[in-house]
């Protein structure tokens, strides 16, 4: 038996598997610097220790996204080594902060199967909760991602799980009461009460993706899928590039809304997200973010914000109305489409 882990295809899923994900993860304080680093993220909660005490928290949470990429690349090893393309999110319920010295772990079941037409890949739906060492739930996401299979013979699988269009607004948030927030030091003057259903933010500023970059970023994840790391491979195939993560797509979009969204420091779920187009080293990206909902919560300190977030390459939000056409397509340059709730202060606590 070989001792070499060539990754799993389509046809090694079945569905009601368990999977016990390898390599926990300690969290570091070079992971965060280094988070930053790569993506450029501003929230002033994740930065600062003394901005974190006074807001109630002991010490400063690491932002949410490095949670959810640490964790979340547990799962590569098993699920997506042999992927085409992670296609998308559904239910990500980040569920309680994550500090520097916490170790995540990760466990994942898959719930569908879905043979393509061309008989060459499949989809797999799986359904991943992570934890910290004393086994609290810090995350719950679903995903389906496109996989290569062994061999063209038809395996007529076709089981696709029903998802949640969004995750209840009712559930409990694991932060502590927000004492205080100095709009000063948080490089925002607004709060929950001043936004408004239907909004549209432009965020001006475009990040172009650097080769080096997005692979650190990767790299930091321990996802070592092949479609972001194999140039060779990826030059027999038909983009003959390597493919940017996702993921990191999503981060450089968060880091981008900071200017208009800089107190909503905190995710409390993503509802759905698509990958719509691929991302290649070169690309620029840009962001504008619509507020489809203004929504109050039991807790009078906090609100809710569910955003809708469009990443674009190569074009300014200004040029762009929709991020589909007539036809209900994605456009070209539409990179990300992500429906999202955060969690925001409000003024009057």
């Amino acid at each position: 038996m070989s001792k070499i882990n060539q990754g799993r295809f389509f046809e090694d899923f079945t569905i009601g598997e368990r999977i016990v994900h390898p390599l926990p993860r300690t969290i570091t304080e070079g992971d965060v610097a280094l988070y930053i680093a790569l993506t450029g993220s501003r929230y002033a909660v994740h930065s600062s220790d003394g901005f974190a005490q006074d807001a109630g928290f002991s010490k400063r949470p690491i932002d949410d996204l490095l949670m959810f990429h640490i964790t979340f690349g547990k799962s590569v090893i098993d699920i997506s080594l042999n992927a085409i393309a992670n296609l998308g999110y559904a239910e990500v319920h980040f569920l309680r902060p994550v500090f520097v010295g916490d170790t995540v772990t990760l466990t994942t079941k898959i719930i569908g199967l879905k043979e393509n037409s061309n008989g060459k890949s499949g989809i797999v739906y799986v359904h991943s909760t992570g934890h910290d060492q004393h086994d609290q739930l810090i995350l719950s996401l679903k995903r389906w991602v496109m996989v290569r299979k062994r061999s063209s013979e038809t395996t007529g699988i076709n089981q696709v799980p029903e998802m949640l269009g969004s995750l209840p607004n009712n559930q409990t948030i694991h932060l502590p009461q927000i004492e205080s927030i100095d709009t000063t030091l948080s490089g925002s003057e607004y709060f929950w009460e001043d936004y408004r259903a239907g909004e549209r933010l432009d965020h001006p500023e475009g990040i172009t993706v650097d080769a080096t970059e997005h692979t650190m970023a990767t790299n930091l994840y321990q996802n070592n899928a092949k479609v972001h790391f194999d140039h060779h491979m990826m030059l027999q195939g038909p983009m003959q590039q390597r493919l940017v993560y996702g993921g990191h797509v999503i981060s450089l979009c968060r880091s981008i809304a900071f200017n208009g969204l800089g107190n909503a420091m905190w995710i409390y779920a993503i509802n759905s997200g698509a990958h719509a187009n691929p991302v290649f080293a070169g690309d620029t990206i840009y962001c504008y973010t619509v507020v489809k909902e203004v929504i109050e919560h039991e807790r009078r300190d906090i609100g809710l914000l569910r955003l809708q977030s469009v990443g674009l390459k190569n074009m300014s939000p200004t040029d762009v109305e929709s991020p589909k056409d007539a036809d209900g397509k994605y456009l070209p340059n539409v990179v990300l489409d992500l429906d999202y709730t955060v969690i925001i202060p409000r003024r009057d606590r």
